[in-house]
C-alpha cells in the first residue's frame, strides 16, 4: 500500500474500524436506543437524557365480573454523559505512514484502551444494580452445576432464556472450562480442552472477560436488624427509582463505610416471589444497597436499597414484610474484594455510544459512524515543536435498565 497523508479522517475511519472489531462484552448490551439521538423532534435534538419506560405488569382476572386495573409504567433514564479519550501525538515526519502501519501500531492499542474502560464502567455499573447473587463469594466456578444456579435463578425470576450471555473472569473460566473437558460430550470436551472455549452453555453464551468487576464488601459489624415494621411501599411509590429506603440498627457504633455500593443482603423470612404468578420461589429475596452507608452513634443506619419491598399487586417483589426485628445477613466477608461473574438478558442493560458534536473552531476534525458507534478526530498543531498533536473522543451513556434480568455468579 502506498504511503497516505494521515488526515482525521483517515485516523477517524481506522480508529472506527478497530472499535468495532473490538467490542466484545459491549455486543451484548440493549443498542436499540442509539437511533433516539439522531432524530430530531420539531427541529430539535432530544438532548442528553432518555426516558426509557420500564414494561407493564398486570393481574390475571377469574371469573366474569369485569375488573379493570390501572397502567402503571415506571421509568429510569439514559444519560449520555461518558466522555472518554486517547490523545497523541506526531512529528511532522511521521506524519506521512502506511494506513495499515498506523493502524496496528497507533491505533489497535488505543482502541483496545477505550474499549477496556467502556466494559469495566459498564459491567461495575450492572454490577453494583444487581441484587441477586448466587454461590459463595471467593469461591472459585468449577462445576456446571454451580454455573447453572445463575440459570435457574433467571428462571425463577421469568427471565427470557433467549440474549443470555455471562461474563466469567479468567480463574473461574478456566475453572468451568477445565471442569467440561472431562465431560463424555465429544465436541464440547474437544472443543474446552483444545480451543480453551465454552461458547453456549445452558443456552448462555459464555465469555471470558478480564474486565468482570470486584466487589469490596463494606466495613460491617454488629448484629444488624431492621428497625421497625411495615418498611414496604407501593409500586406507585417506587416505579421510577426501584428503591426505597430502609431504617435499621444493631450495627457497630460510629462505622463510616458501613456498608458499600454494591453490598447485597438479605432479611430473615422474607423471600422472593415469581413476577409472573406471584408464588414465593423460597429462595430469600436479595437487596443491593444503591448509596454508601454509615452507623450513628447508637449504630443506627438508614439505607437506600433495591429492589423494593413490595407485597402485593402488580409488581409484588416479596412474599412477606419484614418483621420489625427481622435479622439482616450481608453477603460476603467485611473489607473483603470479590470477583463478580455476571449473567444477564440482553435487555437488564443498555448502551448507546452517539455522535459527538463538531466544535465550529475545530479545523480539519473528522467524525466517523458505523452499525452505532462513533469516534471523532480533531487535530491540533503545535508549531513551535512542529508537532502534530490528535484528540480522538467518544461519548456514551450507559444505564440499568431491568435488574430482575441479572445475576452476580460465584462458585459453590
Amino acid at each position: 500500500m502506498s504511503n497516505t497523508t494521515l488526515t482525521a479522517s483517515v485516523v477517524a475511519k481506522a480508529a472506527l474500524a478497530i472499535l468495532e472489531n473490538e467490542m466484545g462484552a459491549l455486543k451484548t448490551f440493549h443498542r436499540a436506543y442509539e437511533d433516539e439521538w439522531g432524530d430530531k423532534i420539531n427541529g430539535y435534538k432530544i438532548g442528553s437524557s432518555l426516558t426509557i419506560r420500564r414494561p407493564p405488569d398486570f393481574t390475571v382476572r377469574t371469573g366474569a365480573t369485569l375488573s379493570t386495573q390501572d397502567v402503571s409504567e415506571g421509568y429510569t433514564t439514559l444519560t449520555i454523559n461518558q466522555q472518554i479519550g486517547i490523545d497523541f501525538q506526531f512529528t511532522s515526519q511521521e506524519l506521512t505512514l502506511q494506513v495499515s502501519e498506523m493502524a496496528e501500531r497507533i491505533m489497535r492499542p488505543a482502541m483496545v484502551n477505550l474499549i477496556s474502560y467502556m466494559i469495566n464502567d459498564c459491567t461495575t455499573v450492572l454490577k453494583n444494580g444487581t441484587y441477586h447473587w448466587v454461590g459463595t463469594p471467593g469461591t472459585t466456578l468449577t462445576t456446571f452445576a454451580g454455573f447453572a444456579k445463575a440459570m435457574r435463578r433467571m428462571d425463577d425470576m421469568a427471565v427470557p432464556q433467549s440474549d443470555r450471555t455471562a461474563l466469567l473472569g479468567p480463574g473461574d473460566f478456566w475453572g468451568l472450562t477445565g471442569a467440561q473437558t472431562a465431560l463424555y460430550m465429544q465436541d464440547v470436551a474437544k472443543t474446552a480442552y483444545r480451543q480453551g472455549e465454552l461458547g453456549n452453555l445452558g443456552g448462555v453464551s459464555t465469555q471470558m472477560s478480564q474486565f468482570v468487576p470486584t466487589h469490596t464488601v463494606g466495613a460491617l459489624g454488629g448484629t444488624p436488624a431492621v428497625n421497625g415494621a411495615n418498611q414496604n411501599v407501593t409500586y406507585a411509590a417506587s416505579m421510577n427509582t426501584w428503591t426505597q429506603s430502609l431504617i435499621t440498627n444493631g450495627w457497630t457504633a460510629s462505622v463510616t463505610g458501613l456498608l458499600n455500593v454494591g453490598d447485597v443482603f438479605t432479611i430473615a423470612n422474607v423471600h422472593s416471589v415469581n413476577p409472573l404468578t406471584k408464588v414465593s420461589t423460597g429462595a430469600l429475596q436479595q437487596f443491593v444497597v444503591t448509596a454508601a452507608a454509615n452507623s450513628d452513634i447508637s449504630g443506627n443506619a438508614t439505607l437506600t436499597i433495591s429492589p423494593p419491598i413490595i407485597s402485593s399487586g402488580v409488581r409484588q417483589t416479596v412474599d412477606n414484610v419484614p418483621g420489625s426485628t427481622a435479622a439482616i445477613t450481608v453477603l460476603g466477608t467485611a473489607a473483603t474484594g470479590y470477583a463478580n461473574n455476571l449473567v444477564y438478558h440482553k435487555n437488564a442493560f443498555a448502551l448507546a455510544v452517539v455522535p459527538m458534536e463538531m466544535p465550529q473552531a475545530a479545523y480539519g476534525g473528522a467524525r466517523e459512524s458505523y452499525k452505532g458507534l462513533s469516534v471523532r478526530v480533531i487535530p491540533i498543531y503545535d508549531g513551535t515543536n512542529d508537532i502534530s498533536k490528535w484528540r480522538l473522543d467518544l461519548l456514551y451513556g450507559r444505564s440499568l435498565i431491568d435488574p430482575r434480568m441479572s445475576v452476580r455468579l460465584s462458585g459453590t
